[in-house]
């Protein structure tokens, strides 16, 4: 992989500055004990006209670190990295490589040393061009990057264009966003032994829009003890501090979520009416909810004034409310305050009429970031992942004690590796990684425990593990609609198809605006055969979510399955991921007979899928009744880890191969009852 020969001395002309206006700049990687190496590399580059982005030099004053590392990686025609051993032991270097290789940029590592490379350089950097200083001669190893750069883009000096795709291989129109959608909860918050910080409100992956207007009702009864926590109001003059308003109502919500006799509905139903004008009598019926718990925040230097009211949502009716004028270090007492003031407007007695005493985050600049960090998490997509994953880590490293920020950054990374954003050896070991350290800092965290058992569903395939991790994360919160939910998933995995509906109608009653619950309830429905009640369940989905990804791929299945071939085939149309889309045409119009255009979706989908969703291609397969090119991509999407798998017991895609010997097999050898 790297060139180990003796570097010749290339005599690169000088580029005239004025020979393109489009010189594209290239981003320079390197971790501090190198900067000598880097700024005399920089200016190799530039004096041979390639321009050169690098920090701190290139950070403009007062603008966020991670946001200009992240808008210049993504600007860039080319990454160079200085590799050294200082470079490999750098986490902020190795998620610049991971970003550059995710956004296919050209990857030039200038070696300065041997230090062995870890598992995941060594991924990134295995298409990389590779140039090594030899005896610490800077200058040849210098000239021949330049002229690897240049060879890279021969029409213009100092221009760099984007990475072609390899010969053979098709290009992505988007990193691969994955077909299943496992429940998982993401919105993290700060509490103490019952207060434990939790994990709430998000499934995993939710790559979705919004839908316009929620239209479905909650099936659920209200009672006189229900409550929703809108998000908050930033009325701050600059309108930057939406992190704060969103962390103080979360805050609020999971502290009312210890209440025994409230019924508090997640925060991904009720933070649905963010920023929305909607009238109350319409949550409460949305939502199914009883009262309301409206708010805003505005923060004036050190100081900040925050508003909270209670509305009953049968007449709109104001219960209680209050304004508190505190300093900044008093958010938490405030939300305390709050707290308890509506546990006495809703008159619940709580032990002696206190609400439990909860752990306050140390250090206040960590804890902004972490704010932050979820703020970030919310966008739902790379760029913000990335984001979240770097503000919840600067966290850490000011607050290594910072349980929340650990338990953060495992969420983080267990939706980068279930998107297909790194490879699922990269993600879902730092998944893990991330996940026990939380536990570790502190043991009656549940949120840890739902990722943990995540992991060893997709990625161990040990139902035996998952169970135990939920078990934990029930004893620690019995009360979170994820554990619910994510127990229904594993029945659903292990073949318990009632168990897992039962499990997910639970979760649907505290999340009645999660269109991922409702997705996986189709799912649950679909695997038991209930076609109507699938049917409704997908629809439902996108009532709440239109462009929701796959929904549309499942409920055209579903109508395949009832012999409604024409509707099968327009709903896989309307599917907005390109591999589910092609895969659901292709199975269609195998069923109406026309196996030309069937083969030519399926020749379509082994080029783009071939490589990350082996186990799409071998369901189209199975649909097609070709046992054996479905059981050889199958065992290919074994050995890749696709994560699809874990739904491979009972999947009617694959009813047409079920009985035969080969397929049973295969669910021994992923640890699943036959």
């Amino acid at each position: 992989m790297a060139d180990s020969a003796k570097p010749e001395t290339l005599q690169v002309p000088a580029a005239n500055a004025t020979a393109t206006a489009e010189a594209a700049r290239v981003f320079i990687s390197y971790a501090s004990p190198d900067a000598a190496v880097a700024a005399a590399l920089v200016d190799a580059l530039e004096r041979h006209g390639v321009a050169c982005w690098i920090a701190p030099r290139d950070v403009d004053a007062g603008a966020l670190y991670a946001d200009a590392i992240v808008r210049a990686i993504g600007s860039a025609k080319a990454f160079v990295l200085v590799l050294s051993e200082n470079s490999i032991d750098s986490s902020h270097v190795g998620k610049e490589v991971e970003r550059a290789s995710s956004k296919k940029r050209t990857i030039f590592a200038l070696r300065i040393d041997a230090a062995p490379l870890t598992p995941a350089l060594e991924y990134f950097l295995s298409e990389s061009q590779w140039v090594e200083a030899q005896a610490g001669k800077m200058e040849p190893a210098y000239a021949k990057l330049i002229g690897a750069i240049r060879k890279s883009a021969p029409t213009a000096p100092g221009f760099i264009p984007p990475l072609t795709p390899s010969a053979g291989k098709a290009p992505a129109a988007h990193p691969r966003s994955r077909r299943t959608r496992v429940l998982l909860a993401a919105g993290l918050a700060i509490v103490a032994v019952a207060l434990a910080v939790l994990l709430v409100g998000r499934f995993w992956p939710a790559k979705h829009g919004t839908a316009e207007e929620p239209t479905t009702a909650a099936t659920n009864v209200v009672n006189d003890k229900s409550i929703a926590v809108l998000p908050f109001t930033d009325m701050s003059e600059k309108k930057d501090q939406g992190y704060f308003a969103d962390g103080m109502a979360e805050e609020i919500l999971d502290l009312l979520t210890k209440i025994p006799q409230l019924t508090v509905i997640s925060r991904t139903s009720s933070f649905q009416f963010k920023g929305r004008d909607v009238d109350v009598k319409t949550i409460g019926a949305t939502l199914g909810t009883r009262y309301i718990v409206e708010g805003s925040v505005r923060k004036l230097g050190d100081r900040f004034r925050i508003t909270a009211q209670l509305i009953d949502t049968r007449d709109g009716s104001n219960r209680w409310s209050e304004t508190y004028d505190r300093n900044i270090d008093d958010a938490f007492k405030v939300q305390d305050e709050i707290a308890a003031s509506l546990v006495r407007a809703l008159e619940i007695a709580v032990g002696a009429g206190e609400l439990p005493a909860r752990l306050i985050p140390k250090n206040a600049a960590a804890y902004n970031l972490y704010l932050r960090g979820l703020q970030a998490f919310d966008r739902n997509n790379h760029d913000g992942f990335e984001q979240a994953a770097d503000l919840f880590q600067q966290a850490l490293d000011l607050d290594p004690q910072f349980a929340a920020a650990a338990s953060g950054l495992a969420n983080v990374e267990l939706f980068v590796a279930q998107w297909g954003y790194v490879a699922p050896k990269v993600g879902y070991e730092r998944a893990r990684q991330a996940a026990k350290l939380a536990i570790n800092l502190d043991s009656r965290l549940a949120g840890p425990h739902i990722i943990l058992s995540a992991v060893h569903v997709q990625y161990d395939w040990d139902w035996t593990s998952a169970a135990h991790e939920l078990d934990l994360a029930t004893a620690l919160n019995p009360r979170d609609p994820m554990v619910h939910a994510f127990r229904g998933i594993l029945s659903l995995s292990t073949g318990r198809l009632d168990d897992a509906t039962s499990k997910l109608n639970a979760a649907l009653r505290l999340e009645p605006l999660t269109p991922n619950i409702l997705f996986n309830l189709g799912w649950a429905r679909y695997w038991s055969g209930h076609l109507p009640e699938a049917e409704e369940s997908f629809r439902r989905a996108l009532q709440v979510s239109p462009t929701y990804e796959s929904v549309h791929y499942y409920l055209g299945h579903v109508l395949l399955s009832r012999g409604d071939l024409a509707n099968s085939l327009a709903e896989m149309e309307r599917e907005s991921d390109e591999e589910s889309r092609i895969a659901g045409i292709a199975s269609v119009q195998f069923a109406m007979g026309h196996k030309a255009e069937s083969d030519a979706a399926l020749t379509h989908l082994t080029k783009l899928a071939a490589d990350d969703w082996a186990s799409g291609i071998a369901s189209v397969h199975a649909i097609r009744n070709e046992p054996d090119a479905a059981f050889e991509w199958l065992d290919r999407a074994y050995a890749q880890k696709d994560e699809d798998l874990y739904l491979i017991k009972g999947n009617p895609l694959f009813r047409n191969v079920a009985r035969d010997p080969r397929y049973a097999a295969f669910l021994r050898k992923m640890n699943l009852p036959e």
